[in-house]
């Protein structure tokens, strides 16, 4: 039995968007695993370009506190 794995994409190219908005926090939470970690361009399949403006708006929305900056909660 062979193993095949589905094609990658990019997110952004193929819904066509330009621009990664640091304010829309549904739409980077969806490249942040469950640790809060960013999650790589080989493993989400984004393209170089978008994976850089991508990690650019997590951070920006971290700073000013959109986003957490890790997901440990205290159990």
């Amino acid at each position: 039995m062979a193993f095949t794995s589905r094609r990658k994409y990019c997110y952004f190219k193929e819904n066509n968007v330009s621009d990664v908005d640091y304010k829309d926090v549904k739409l980077l939470r969806r490249f942040v695993n469950d640790q809060g970690k960013i999650m790589p361009r080989r493993v989400t399949g984004t393209s170089a370009k978008m994976h850089r403006k991508l990690v650019r708006a997590i951070k920006q929305s971290r700073m000013i506190g959109l986003m957490p900056f890790s997901d440990t909660g205290v159990e």
